[in-house]
């Protein structure tokens, strides 16, 4: 195996974040209406101007979509990564919002895959800056993720 390559050991580290991230988000997802209705008040108590969970997908898929571009390593660090990880991010939302059809009080809505990919498509965009594309390499290092 060259030097260049990751190891099965090193695919796994690379990729954990991001299906722990995905677990996160499934908790998130199937809780029912009731009970995350009950909580938007307490955000809107450190955030007025929140009312209601929208800017939360945003939030969830650009924090995904940083994990899932750390995942595909530095082959994919140009252009085609980051649209596969954008594409990557929206095909989960999609399974996400199928998976509230089956939660009390959720419903499935476009406009959460919509903020999904709007997530993810602005963390690309920011890894795209050469300088937080370097922080982000120099992070990786430091937690011994071979990128």
């Amino acid at each position: 195996m060259s030097s260049n390559k990751a190891s099965p050991l090193q695919l796994f580290f690379r990729w954990l974040p991001a299906v722990i991230w995905m677990g996160v988000i499934f908790y998130l997802s199937h809780q029912p209406g009731d009970r995350l209705s009950s909580v938007i008040p307490w955000f809107q108590a450190i955030f007025p101007w929140m009312n209601d969970f929208n800017w939360g997908h945003v939030a969830a898929y650009f924090v995904l979509a940083l994990c899932v571009y750390t995942g595909l390593g530095q082959s994919w660090s140009g252009l085609r990564g980051k649209l596969l990880t954008v594409l990557w991010c929206a095909a989960y939302g999609l399974t996400d919002e199928f998976h509230q059809m089956f939660v009390p009080g959720r419903t499935p809505e476009l406009r959460d895959i919509w903020n999904d990919a709007l997530g993810a498509t602005a963390a690309m965009a920011l890894i795209s800056i050469p300088w937080m594309r370097r922080l982000h390499i120099k992070l990786l290092r430091i937690l011994s993720i071979k990128y």
